[in-house]
């Protein structure tokens, strides 16, 4: 339905939970509804309203993102969990051998813009405060818009960190955003540490999967950055404990197993049925097995 459904490999990651096979895959079907793209500390979407095309569900993470919708006047949330809980439900922590590979360095993700508004900051100034604080090697894994600028690639370069990108977001249609996350799973669980100048999705991924965290440095600007957001202020109030070089590791993974909606995953035949999957999904919509979505109470009552 909405090509924010399908960025990153989420729908793809979703169908593959759900038994759809990789053949199949090539054209994922539609998911009825909008789900939520990225972390945020609103309601898990943009603040313009006009994003979600009203009388459609809304899948949202957790539930405090629910609610907060609910609070602004949305409806219609079902609280599933994020695409990259269901994601690590399918790739444990284990190699061909047995054994987790051996975590080295810290992978670091400066904040980015996105096609329509550009980031503003100092990045020589970032390097500095990088090599203050990291003891070993770094890798700094920009998006595709940054990494595909030489003027901001060549600030990490000239550093001697290692540069990446995790590929571009792609779409419904194209293979260019399919294997995002499973890029993403496998340099965070080869890394000792994940950081970046704000609190983002890759923080809370990192911390799910055993990584330190660490959040620190300039957090630049994003042109016309919301207000409804409450910026930098918000994010310090919100999580100051997640703030610092340094950061109590069993606080991040408590905090990320909330956020990504962990004890909200799916049975496969319910989200199926919950995105339109199913050719007799009406026959099933009222169907509440184990591991079903969570729904306001108010809501159903509204």
């Amino acid at each position: 339905m909405d090509e924010s459904n399908h960025w990153y490999g989420h729908s793809r990651i979703f169908a593959r939970y759900c038994g759809i096979s990789r053949l199949q895959q090539r054209q994922v079907p539609r998911i009825r509804g909008f789900v939520q793209h990225g972390w945020n500390y609103l309601h898990g979407f943009p603040p313009n309203d006009r994003w979600c095309t009203s009388g459609y569900p809304r899948f949202v993470w957790s539930d405090v993102l629910a609610r907060r919708g609910w609070s602004m006047g949305r409806r219609g949330h079902y609280v599933i969990g994020s695409p990259w809980a269901y994601l690590l439900a399918m790739e444990p922590h284990m190699t061909d051998a047995g054994a987790a590979p051996a975590r080295e360095g810290t992978i670091w993700y400066p904040f980015h813009g996105w096609e329509k508004h550009a980031v503003h900051g100092d990045h020589a100034r970032l390097v500095d405060e990088i090599r203050d604080v990291e003891t070993g090697p770094v890798t700094v894994c920009l998006y595709w818009l940054e990494y595909r600028n030489p003027e901001i690639r060549k600030w990490y370069e000239k550093a001697g960190f290692r540069v990446i990108c995790h590929g571009e977001r792609g779409s419904r249609w194209d293979q260019k955003g399919r294997d995002f996350l499973l890029r993403q799973l496998a340099e965070l669980r080869s890394h000792r540490r994940v950081a970046s100048n704000r609190l983002t999705s890759a923080i809370l991924y990192g911390a799910s999967v055993g990584c330190d965290i660490a959040v620190y440095g300039d957090p630049m600007t994003l042109a016309e950055e919301r207000p409804e957001y409450g910026g930098t202020a918000r994010r310090m109030r919100l999580y100051p404990e997640l703030h610092g070089p340094s950061v109590d590791p069993v606080a991040a993974r408590e905090i990320a197993t909330y956020e990504l909606g962990f004890a909200h995953l799916t049975g496969p035949e319910e989200l199926r049925a919950l995105f339109g999957w199913d050719p007799d999904r009406h026959a099933r919509r009222h169907l509440r097995p184990g591991g079903r979505p969570l729904v306001l109470e108010r809501e159903r009552c509204a």
